[in-house]
Order: C-alpha cells, then sequence, then structure tokens
C-alpha cells in the first residue's frame, strides 16, 4: 500500500518532542532518554559496507522509496528519513501478491531503504523480493531485533543496519545513521554466520543534520523552551503574528524546534514545524548569492566586471559600468524598490488564464504574458543611480544578480539552484512556486490582498514584483522550511561542505559571509551584525562574524561561526495585513539573546 510521501508530522521526532515540552520533564527524564539513545546507538551495527554506500550521498541522482515490511516503529523511521531527503513510503507483507505489487510501484525508485521487522526476516518469499531489487538498484537493509536473524541474510552483500534495539529511538536513530545524522561504531558481538563473524560492524561518519536534546550539547531544556515559549506567545497574543516556527542548531544537531500558533487568526489548521513559509528577503542569500558563489567560483562571474560586461542590454544605459561587487553590496546607487503593481493598466490583469495572460500571481489573478520582460526589465534598466557608493539597501540589485547568474549559469536561476543546491543537499521543499509541487494546506498564508490581487495569498510570493516576474526574482520568491533552512546553514558554518559533499571552497563562503564594505556591515550578499553595539542588531549577544538575513514577512536564519550556531524564525507577521509589531515588539532579536544566554548558563 502506498502512504503518500507528504504524510502527517504529528508524529513528531521523540526527542525534539521531549524538548518542546521541556518543562515538563524532569532532568533526570532527560538523562534518562539521553543513556537510553547512547545505549541504542552502542547496540546499531552498519554491515556489509565495503562501498561506502552509507551514509547516503548524491542525492540529487537518487529517487528513494523506503519499504516497511511490518515494523512497528516505521511512522518515526520515516519521519526521520523525510528529515534529510524526499522519500516514498510503501508498506508491504510476506505475502507473494502483495510483494508483487510493490515491486511495480517501485519500479521508478533506484534507492530502496527496506525495514525488516524481527517476525518477517525469515520469510524466502521476502528474501526473493529483495534479491530480485538488488540486481537493479540500490539497497539499504534495516533491520530490527535478534542479530541471530542476521544469518538469514547471509547470502546478501548490500549495506545492513542492524538494531537489536527495537524502540522508536532505535528507528531513528538507523534512519539517521543512513544519511550521515549521527555515525555508528557498533561491532557484532558474537558469531552469527561465515558472512557475520564476532567483530563485524563498520564505522560511519557524521556527514548531515543530528536532531537531540539541548542537554548532547551542554544546554539545559528549561532554559529555552520556557523563555522562547513565552516570548512567541506574547507576539501571537499581541497579534504581531498567528503562529512561528523556531529551530536552534548549534555544533550541527538541532537542539530546539517547536511550532506555536496557527497558519491565521481563525485558528483552523496549527502551526507545523513542517510548514513551508514564504521566505521573503531570505530568498537573496538562498538562491542569489549562492547561485552567484558557486558561478564566482568557477570563474564565470568575476566580481570587478560591471553589469555591463555580462549584459548587453544594460549597455548604453547607466548601469553599464556599475560593478557587481558594489551591487552585491547594495552600494551600486540603485533605487530601493519600483511599486511596479501601482503603474499596471487595465487590462494587464485578468481573472482568468490565457495565451495573453500566462503569469499567474495568486489564485485567480493573471499577469499580461512576458510583463515582467517587456515593462519591468527595461524601467530597472532605465532607473536612476541616486546614491553610488553609499549603502542604501535594494531589491534592484538582486534583479540584477538574477540576470547575470542567468546569463552565465545558461538556465533559468529557479532550474539552476534546484539542480546545484536544493536537491543535492536535500532541502526538497525550498523553491520557487511552491504551489506547482506542494498543497496549498503545507504552506502559510501571507497577506489578505485588498490593494493588488485581491485574495488571500498562499503559496504565491507576498513580494508584488517578484509576483509579477512570474514568481521567480533574485530578491523573494523563495518558499522553505526551518528544518531546509537548517541544512543550508549547517552546510554554510561547514564552510562548504555537507553530506559527503563541496558545494563551495572555504574560502568562497568565508569571502561572502565575512565583511565586505567599507560603508557598511554587508558581506556579499549576506547581512552581518551591525557593529554598533547600541544597534543590537541582530542581536546583543550575537559574536561579530555573525551573518544571514531576515526576510520581510516575518523570516530570519543567523549563523554564528564563532559558536557553530544557527538560528531560525520563521513567521507570517503580514497576515491578515501587514502590521510592524514583529518589530516594535523586538521578536525575534530577543529569541535570540535567549539562545545565547542559555548557552552561557550551560547545565546550571
Amino acid at each position: 500500500m502506498y502512504i503518500p510521501k507528504h504524510f502527517s508530522f504529528l508524529l513528531i521526532f521523540l526527542l525534539i518532542a521531549l524538548n518542546a515540552c521541556a518543562q515538563s520533564v524532569h532532568q533526570e527524564d532527560i538523562q534518562q532518554v539521553l543513556a537510553q539513545k547512547k545505549q541504542s546507538l552502542s547496540q546499531t551495527i552498519a554491515l556489509n559496507n565495503q562501498t561506502g554506500l552509507v551514509p547516503i550521498k548524491g542525492l540529487r541522482d537518487l529517487k528513494i522509496a523506503s519499504i516497511d515490511l511490518g515494523f512497528e516503529q516505521s511512522n518515526q523511521f520515516n519521519t526521520m528519513l523525510s528529515r534529510y531527503a524526499s522519500v516514498d513510503t510503501y508498506r508491504g507483507d510476506a505475502n507473494l501478491a502483495s510483494l508483487q505489487l510493490l515491486s511495480e510501484q517501485i519500479k521508478f525508485h533506484n534507492l530502496l531503504i527496506i525495514q525488516l521487522a524481527k517476525d518477517v526476516a525469515a520469510s524466502q518469499t521476502i528474501l526473493d523480493f529483495i534479491k530480485n531489487e538488488i540486481a537493479s538498484k540500490k539497497v539499504i537493509i534495516c533491520g530490527f531485533g535478534s542479530p541471530q536473524k542476521l544469518a538469514l541474510l547471509d547470502e546478501l552483500d548490500v549495506p545492513i543496519i542492524w538494531s537489536t534495539d527495537t524502540t522508536v529511538i532505535a528507528a531513528q536513530n538507523s534512519a539517521s545513521a543512513i544519511f550521515g545524522g549521527i555515525a555508528i561504531t557498533g561491532k557484532l558481538t558474537t558469531n552469527i554466520s561465515p558472512r557475520f563473524p564476532a567483530g563485524s560492524g563498520f564505522t560511519t561518519i557524521k556527514t548531515r543534520l543530528g536532531y537531540d536534546l539541548p542537554e548532547s550539547v551542554g544546554i539545559k531544556s528549561v532554559n529555552l523552551t520556557d523563555p522562547i515559549g513565552k516570548i512567541v506567545r506574547e507576539a501571537i497574543a499581541e497579534q504581531a503574528t498567528p503562529g512561528a516556527v523556531v529551530m536552534v542548531i548549534k555544533n550541527g544537531t538541532v537542539i530546539f524546534e517547536e511550532a506555536y500558533g496557527f497558519h491565521t487568526y481563525e485558528k483552523q489548521r496549527q502551526t507545523l514545524t513542517s510548514d513551508i513559509f514564504d521566505m521573503a528577503s531570505i530568498s537573496k542569500i538562498t538562491a542569489t548569492t549562492p547561485a552567484v558563489m558557486r558561478l564566482y567560483e568557477e570563474k564565470k562571474i568575476d566580481l570587478n566586471q560591471t553589469i555591463g560586461h555580462y549584459l548587453f542590454q544594460a549597455r548604453q544605459t547607466n548601469k553599464s559600468n556599475v560593478k557587481l561587487r558594489d551591487v552585491m553590496l547594495h552600494q551600486a546607487g540603485f533605487v530601493p524598490f519600483i511599486p511596479f503593481y501601482k503603474n499596471l493598466k487595465p487590462g494587464d490583469v485578468s481573472s482568468d488564464s490565457s495565451a495573453t495572460h500566462n503569469v499567474k500571481i495568486a489564485d485567480g489573478r493573471y499577469l499580461l504574458s512576458d510583463y515582467y520582460r517587456k515593462v519591468m526589465w527595461p524601467e530597472m534598466l532605465q532607473s536612476k543611480l541616486e546614491t553610488p557608493g553609499k549603502y542604501v539597501y535594494s531589491d534592484i540589485s538582486m534583479y540584477v544578480m538574477k540576470e547575470v547568474v542567468e546569463q552565465q549559469a545558461s538556465e533559468p536561476i529557479e532550474t539552476y539552484v534546484q539542480e546545484q543546491f536544493y536537491q543535492p543537499l536535500g532541502m526538497y521543499k525550498t523553491g520557487y512556486n511552491p504551489r506547482r509541487r506542494f498543497a496549498k494546506e503545507e504552506i502559510v498564508p501571507t497577506e489578505r490582498d485588498t490593494y493588488f490581487r485581491d485574495t488571500l495569498l498562499q503559496g504565491y510570493v507576498h513580494d508584488q514584483g517578484a509576483a509579477m516576474a512570474n514568481g521567480v526574482a533574485g530578491h523573494a520568491g523563495i518558499f522553505s522550511t526551518a528544518n531546509d533552512l537548517a541544512i543550508y546553514g549547517q552546510m554554510l558554518l561547514n564552510k562548504g561542505t555537507y553530506g559527503g559533499e563541496i558545494y563551495f571552497a572555504p574560502r568562497i563562503v568565508e569571502e561572502f559571509t565575512g565583511k565586505q564594505s567599507t560603508v557598511s556591515r554587508r558581506g556579499l550578499g549576506f547581512d552581518r551584525k551591525d557593529p554598533d553595539t547600541s544597534k543590537a542588531y541582530p542581536s546583543a549577544l550575537a559574536s561579530a562574524a555573525t551573518y544571514g538575513h531576515t526576510g520581510y514577512t516575518g523570516t530570519c536564519i543567523w549563523i554564528d561561526p564563532e559558536h557553530q550556531l544557527t538560528y531560525i524564525f520563521l513567521s507570517n507577521r503580514v497576515h491578515p495585513s501587514v502590521t510592524n509589531k514583529l518589530y516594535e515588539l523586538n521578536i525575534r532579536s530577543r529569541i535570540q539573546d535567549v539562545i545565547y544566554e542559555a548557552i552561557a548558563k550551560g547545565l546550571e
């Protein structure tokens, strides 16, 4: 039986669930959970891993299926897998007809993760099914129960992750280990078979995010859960936002993850940690900037060259001699923004899609075809240069860099970032125009637009200009989840590596995220901590090395390499209409302060 891959995330990872209610969990209970996890991990063994398939690499080329053959903790196992990659989930049994149907259903997958329960491992039909799939696909077996069952797999040479523990913790450990979220060092203590003698067991390494309690990195859970919860509940009560997700990653481990409130003030759909949010200007550092970084490293972009050097259409305009470095630093002199939607003429927007109106800007709203190329882009090229050499934050800068990226990459930016970053990193919920890939209900709505699109915006970018550019712009348009942002942040903290793959040389990450301007705090594309301590931006306690970005919709990601820390806050503060209460209450910075205070307190 097929289970949709976007299954409910209400079956939340046990340890994080404990974290989310740590105020009611005694410290001795937390220590007991940590001890149980450690013991369970010691009972987990990697076998037949000569080829190094575990931990998994090369996600871009994999279509993964997880197959439950009767494992009672399968839901938790699959939930953990989903934190690392897009995984389709299936269920079968030892019945021949069931397995034949299953084989047909998974024929287009090329990596199978098969969960073997203790009562089906002995089935010859199961073994025949596995042998059949091995002939054409990569297979990883996850077994649970007595290691004596391994003797039944003696003829198989595919990687096997075996745990003598059968608890939820064991399921999560095995799933995480497959992707490198935790390392395996266990060995068989008894002789099982010629293939599996005592002492067998491969050591694997940690290559991706792990998930654990704050105590695992020396932080007391209650010092995060209580004050963060209080601040977010204040924001909701003051109607600064109807809901939010907060995530904290320390030393490569997600130690705090909680969703608060609802999608809207009508409280019809509770916020989930897996929800997809409009990133707004975080798009600048998760789409356009990494694309520039990659092309810069490949020497396809020279930041000391000019716009006119790369864009023929910019020649004979005042943009022609502007250097890309100044564009990335927001000191090219561009106007902050152009309110393109205010210049629309009658007939430019239609309620019906047609050959003349095929740019969908919201449900039931279609813009004149190619409006961006014919109207918006020329207007940007002809706009004034008002403050060259001075720091003036401008969305026009990333419109321009998006055009440069597409020119030098020879493909649309939405395709480029998917292929180069999101797919191989496992950020499968990240990208432009999410309604083309995900259910509307998974996406947190933003504004009830009464002045342009006359509808509730859900899955269509809030930024008007980005919407008019078919949802794809350099400054806005990306939608993502907290977990996906955590992956991206960890890649940067790792100086360009993640999941056993290299995305950037360390010097590239350091150059773009470091201070590069003589007139502002900015890095190349990235925002940074303000050196003016009176501003306490983004947090009075953040180190001077901190970099990241905020988003107009009420989002932020801040990465502090000195503390090996990533802080993520996602909200929809523009719902049902734009409000500044999130700023006035200083919600994001206060939460960030709490995190640093908790680090300083340790386990006191």
